[in-house]
């Protein structure tokens, strides 16, 4: 198996969508403006950092949805596709993929972000294999703030990959060639485990161990 791996927010889209989500949110009233974008901001800079709590952010990014209700999500994030997401693909990244299609790799998208923001995402790309943080539902089938199994979030990230790659006989060491694009420092571990790791529109942290180990750095939004 020949695996192309990449990562989404700020790699192959332009902006976070994580981050962008709450912002549409506020705009459709489910948040008092300032004080939510205060502790999405701050969250997002604790992300950026790498010091982020994880099951904490799932808690506070889902409380809209599960407050509104299955059907408004959903409504909402077809919004959220027309007006913020369709509106940031760039040819760049669509042609990436194509590359990598065309050479026959198996594709997969492998992010923090969770399933309910990132699946649409997912699908608009093209891709068959999506890799989320996956999110609890409650017995009412909707989802409850609470992350299901292993959030593919740092070296959780290779904990997932190995567990989809074992379904199919495989592993990251099996595999016949990995590449994985990623701008994060998050990403280090996953990083580290393929064989091209690529620092694709790198955070400063990455960038400088980029720099240092002589990988490739992409700068596909330039």
């Amino acid at each position: 198996m020949k695996l192309a791996l990449f990562d989404l927010d700020h790699t192959l889209l332009p902006l976070d969508s994580d981050h962008a989500w709450g912002e549409f949110t506020i705009g459709l009233g489910w948040h008092e403006g300032s004080a939510f974008r205060a502790i999405n901001d701050r969250f997002y800079d604790q992300y950026k950092m790498g010091t982020l709590n994880l099951a904490e952010y799932i808690a506070f990014t889902t409380e809209g949805i599960r407050r509104v209700g299955k059907d408004a999500a959903l409504a909402a994030h077809q919004r959220f596709m027309a007006e913020v997401i369709r509106p940031a693909i760039r040819p760049q990244a669509l042609a990436l993929l194509k590359k990598h299609r065309d050479a026959g790799d198996t594709l997969v998208l492998i992010t923090a972000t969770n399933e309910f923001v990132t699946r649409p995402i997912a699908a608009e790309l093209g891709f068959e294999h999506l890799l989320a943080v996956e999110l609890q539902k409650a017995e009412d089938g909707w989802y409850n703030g609470q992350i299901a199994g292993t959030p593919s979030f740092r070296e959780g990230k290779i904990t997932r990959i190995n567990a989809w790659l074992a379904e199919r006989g495989c592993s990251l060491a099996q595999a016949q060639s990995s590449i994985f694009y990623s701008d994060s420092i998050n990403d280090l571990p996953l990083l580290e485990q393929v064989h091209t790791p690529v620092a694709t529109n790198p955070d400063a942290k990455l960038l400088d161990i980029a720099r240092e180990r002589d990988w490739q750095v992409l700068q596909l939004f330039s």
